[in-house]
């Protein structure tokens, strides 16, 4: 049976945990050129700002709220897909859906606002 050194394959663990590690914040970056591009075109913009409050709430507010919250990706896209029923300066209406090409494009949005 060959011998294994362990400060091999503690040499070979870490770089394995390394690897997986940055693949996992890769799979977690936010493409803002492409978020920025479907806020504008679906006219978020109207409404909501990055750091002022409009008719609806800024998207650093919005991130501030689910900070920490396990939920919060979950709730924010159902927002953002659903047409919730809003209420704007007394006024009941519904919320725009977001017109995306696929749940992926929207997913990112919701990565983008709640990284503000």
């Amino acid at each position: 049976m060959k011998q294994v050194h362990f400060s091999h394959l503690l040499r070979t663990l870490l770089v394995i945990g390394l690897t997986s590690g940055v693949m996992s914040v890769r799979a977690q970056a936010v493409d803002v050129a492409a978020a920025e591009d479907l806020i504008k075109a679906n006219k978020c913009g109207k409404c909501h700002s990055l750091d002022k409050q409009k008719d609806g709430p800024s998207f650093q507010k919005t991130a501030a709220k689910y900070k920490g919250k396990a939920e919060g990706d979950a709730k924010l896209f159902t927002h953002l897909t659903t047409s919730p029923m809003i209420e704007i300066d007394g006024v009941k209406e519904e919320h725009q859906k977001i017109k995306a090409k696929d749940d992926a494009a929207v997913k990112n949005v919701v990565k983008y606002i709640l990284s503000r």
